[in-house]
């Protein structure tokens, strides 16, 4: 069973998952970075490009999800670095500090009480997130092309590819492209036709997002959604 509320950091999410079932499962890219618990280890999982095939290992998962572009100054290290990868938290910080958070959330009546504490924690020493970041995002989610993007807000389209990297993970068109497939399957979701979806969210036509949707999420829309289209 999976379940998620607001957390006290601005925009992130916090979320629990128990699989009913043993087996892999698929996480769908969303432009963020999640910092994990499981088995009692600290992991976190970097921006994907394409759908994540878990391989099924069994337990309890907690998270706390971090707003796009925002993880990065929280862990110390550029997103291209986690891209499309899940690692320990140990692969980037001293073991001693992570023996040392390990215990506090292991102590706290919750595991994603104690991510919410630690990623607060974090978010005070750290520099407060990029607006210019925030506003890529808003940008690029309200479907306004990569270009006009970097010319509306006054900087070029290799820096914007260049801040992009390091803090989406990758640049501002698969950016673009991510959250364009967000904003389809919360349409589709809530039972709009595919057609329709397809005009709402951006696409060209019905087709181009069948192809868009098979190639970041791995199989076809209506088995995605387990319905007819």
């Amino acid at each position: 069973m999976y379940a998620e509320r607001a957390a006290r950091l601005a925009g992130a999410v916090l979320w629990t998952n128990s699989p009913e079932r043993s087996g892999p499962g698929r996480v769908l890219p969303d432009g963020c970075m999640d910092l994990l618990w499981h088995d009692g280890r600290l992991l976190v999982a970097g921006p994907d490009t394409r759908a994540y095939l878990t391989d099924g290992e069994g337990g309890p998962w907690s998270g706390i999800r971090f707003p796009p572009g925002t993880a990065p100054a929280l862990l110390g290290v550029p997103a291209h670095e986690l891209r499309d990868r899940r690692v320990e938290l140990t692969d980037l910080w001293p073991a001693s500090e992570v023996r040392r958070l390990t215990a506090r959330v292991r102590a706290a009546p919750d595991p994603v009480s104690g991510l919410e504490e630690l990623a607060l924690r974090r978010a005070a020493d750290a520099e407060p997130p990029d607006p210019l970041l925030r506003q890529v995002v808003a940008a690029l989610d309200a479907g306004r092309p990569v270009a006009a993007t970097a010319d509306e807000l006054g900087v070029g389209a290799r820096r914007l590819h260049r801040r992009s990297l390091a803090a989406f993970g990758y640049g501002p068109k698969t950016l673009a492209r991510i959250l364009r497939l967000r904003r389809a399957l919360a349409l589709a979701r809530a039972g709009t036709p595919f057609a329709e979806t397809a005009a709402r969210a951006g696409y060209a036509d019905q087709a181009h997002l069948s192809r868009d949707v098979r190639e970041l999420a791995g199989v076809p829309l209506s088995e995605l959604l387990g319905r007819a289209g």
